[in-house]
């Protein structure tokens, strides 16, 4: 039987949030078979459970927001695509403020604090969202089109498209394919930042964002070169952090799908309503086990090894 996943032992992690600015502790801990991965808002004057899924959603302005009620957090995708990669199933994120901490801006951080607290089998099947047909979502025409979609396919891959019109952005990949089965997600994804411009910090913090990003967690760029003395981890990894991105998004399914991902200039609002609408149309979708571990896809087998 391919099993679900928890952690082994509990981890924490101090920062700030990259759009609230706001300092937060954050603790991880192990969590039953079928629980999901939850939330919990530990700094209100009760605590509040926030149980990802997608519709929980909320704000998708430049982050994944879930909600219960009142209750939020915020920029959950990187955290929740660092599960994605590792095969987490079952956790709670014990949180003391509104936002997941940025940290370095990947999910390089999450996988080693998931790593370092140890990755164990439950003796519960692992339960997969299987497409069995194409479900596409698009918007806008010409200049402004955009679009993702989901495929069969016999495992998990996701291919994406980006097109800034900036020519930092330009000289570096503008697109990537990655497949879990036949590659790995720590070495080839996870150490790959968010990515912002110089022009739009005024715009972001006139509205709320972007009041804890700076050059220790987010790459960016001016109209000529990027900002960060280290330069770029990988010669595509702005696009190479849109597939994180939108591993994260996808993972608040809440179970892993076995499909291709493919999207052109996508973001955190237009991978939700991928799910929702895959979700609308249940003829587009199983759910499914694996009683003999050999039967599942590759990629799914064990946790991604470290680097």
């Amino acid at each position: 039987m391919l099993q679900q996943r928890t952690l082994k032992s509990l981890t924490r992690a101090v920062g700030v949030g990259l759009h609230s600015g706001q300092r937060v502790e954050m603790t991880l801990r192990p969590a039953q078979p079928d629980t999901g991965i939850v939330f919990r808002r530990v700094d209100l004057p009760e605590p509040v459970d926030i149980a990802v899924s997608a519709e929980a959603t909320s704000d998708l302005r430049m982050a994944s927001t879930i909600a219960n009620g009142s209750a939020k957090v915020r920029t959950v995708e990187h955290l929740m695509s660092a599960c994605a990669g590792l095969g987490i199933d079952n956790l709670y994120v014990d949180i003391t403020a509104e936002e997941v901490p940025i940290l370095d801006g990947s999910s390089s951080s999450f996988v080693f604090l998931l790593q370092s607290a140890g990755i164990v089998n439950q003796d519960a099947p692992r339960r997969f969202v299987r497409v069995l047909r194409p479900v596409e979502v698009r918007e806008g025409e010409g200049d402004n089109l955009k679009w993702a979609r989901l495929l069969p396919y016999d495992g998990f891959k996701a291919s994406f498209e980006i097109d800034f019109a900036h020519r930092v952005v330009d000289s570096t990949g503008q697109r990537y394919e990655f497949d879990l089965g036949t590659g790995n997600y720590v070495r080839d994804i996870a150490r790959a930042r968010t990515f912002g411009f110089t022009k739009d910090v005024e715009m972001m913090r006139a509205n709320g964002l972007g009041l804890g990003g700076g050059l220790d967690n987010v790459v960016v760029m001016d109209d000529y070169r990027v900002l960060n003395a280290d330069g770029l981890r990988y010669d595509d990894e702005l696009v190479k952090h849109k597939i994180l991105d939108a591993m994260g998004d996808l993972y608040l399914l809440g179970k892993p799908l076995l499909a291709a991902y493919e999207a052109f200039r996508s973001g955190h609002a237009m991978n939700n309503r991928l799910l929702r609408a895959l979700l609308a149309e249940r003829d587009a979708w199983d759910l499914v086990t694996f009683e003999n571990e050999r039967d599942a896809p590759a990629g799914f087998l064990r946790p991604a090894r470290a680097w």
